[in-house]
């Protein structure tokens, strides 16, 4: 079956990860490792799940201009077109815009889906009508669509997305964007039933996004469409690394979603997971007897239930007498830490560097 050629992709790959040291570094983020353990990466999983809608040639990379030669290597079928690299750390906001603008001069009749290169989405056919579902709504429609996922648990660690309840489409309304809540508050979301989880993946038509971004975050808008004769050129590169740098750090959520009024939600009907800690990668694998998950190791447990234990191919691990914990072997860095207290990383990481240098394992 051929492929809509309107249909557009932005895979976000330019984040670090650290929640997912020793293994994630700052050289070497998650979305580039096979975290499961499935024989493929992150993003490699990605892009397949997204080129069974999608035409290959049509799926844009953004990520970081320090992390290209790992794309290529991950991502052989790509070419240089399709990787856009930001010369600076920033938001969600300024690479959208950028991508939409470039996306737009290419095909003004494109409608695109962004979505984050390290989730992980089992049900591929589901996540596939979904998508095409919010596609043929923005077609028609000027809308800005997210997909919200149905939260199972009162998750404090993500935003919420609440929709109008007395909406009897599938395609709802959004009333507003919830920041991250407190446990009590995240309860009374999940009891009221119009709160979704915010999985940071939208849909929209280049049209629709573009005036939203004009409308809302003029200054980001003029900086950007004063390279419009320059994208897809050969003097692309040039203005993107002495203009990228002035754009606002500013998330995509904040810049336009939360303030548009043309805002939409659907709820999906396929199992999701962000892997943002080693505790959510931990639900996703299979376990043992005793109820420990294990990446490419070869263990030897007694008396040792609920850990997270990965190390490099086949290493033999024996665990005595813990329960709950993360323990990863990566090069010179051996982590042991509690799963309880896994949001922590990102800080323990820092202080390994003030104290040892910039070990990134």
């Amino acid at each position: 079956m051929e492929k809509n050629k309107n249909y557009y992709a932005i895979l976000m790959a330019g984040g670090v990860g650290s929640r997912f040291w020793p293994v994630s570094t700052q050289d070497f983020p998650k979305q580039f490792h096979d975290m499961l353990g499935t024989g493929d990466t992150l993003i490699q999983k990605t892009f397949q799940r997204l080129s069974l809608l999608i035409p290959t040639e049509n799926i844009f990379i953004l990520t970081n201009a320090m992390y290209k030669d790992l794309v290529f290597q991950q991502l052989p079928e790509v070419t240089e077109r399709q990787v856009l690299l930001e010369p600076a750390m920033r938001n969600t906001a300024p690479c959208i815009l950028y991508a939409s603008l470039k996306i737009q001069k290419e095909n003004p009749d494109a409608v695109m889906i962004v979505a984050p290169s390290d989730h992980w989405i089992e049900d591929e056919e589901k996540f596939t009508q979904n998508v095409q579902q919010a596609f043929d709504f923005c077609e028609t429609n000027d809308a800005l669509m997210t997909l919200g996922i149905q939260p199972t648990f009162p998750n404090t660690g993500y935003g919420y997305i609440e929709y109008d309840k007395s909406s009897n489409a599938s395609i709802k309304p959004v009333q507003q964007f919830r920041e991250k809540p407190d446990y009590e508050t995240a309860k009374s979301f999940i009891s009221q039933g119009n709160f979704l989880w915010n999985a940071g993946i939208f849909m929209w038509s280049v049209k629709s996004v573009v005036k939203a971004f004009q409308f809302h975050q003029p200054q980001l808008f003029d900086l950007f469409e004063k390279g419009i004769n320059i994208y897809n050129t050969d003097d692309e590169a040039l203005f993107i690394a002495e203009n990228y740098g002035n754009s606002e750090n500013i998330s995509v959520d904040y810049a336009i979603m939360e303030s548009s009024e043309n805002v939409y939600v659907l709820p999906a009907e396929f199992d999701w997971n962000d892997l943002g800690t080693w505790g959510s990668l931990y639900d996703k694998l299979e376990k043992d007897q005793n109820q420990n998950a294990v990446v490419n190791a070869r263990t030897l447990v007694d008396d040792a239930s609920g850990n997270m234990i990965r190390t490099k191919g086949d290493k033999i691990v024996v665990v005595d007498g813990l329960k709950d914990y993360i323990i990863i072997d990566k090069d010179e860095v051996l982590l042991i830490f509690p799963k309880s207290k896994e949001q922590d990383i990102k800080q323990v990481l820092q202080k390994v560097k003030n104290k040892f240098g910039d070990h990134n394992g």
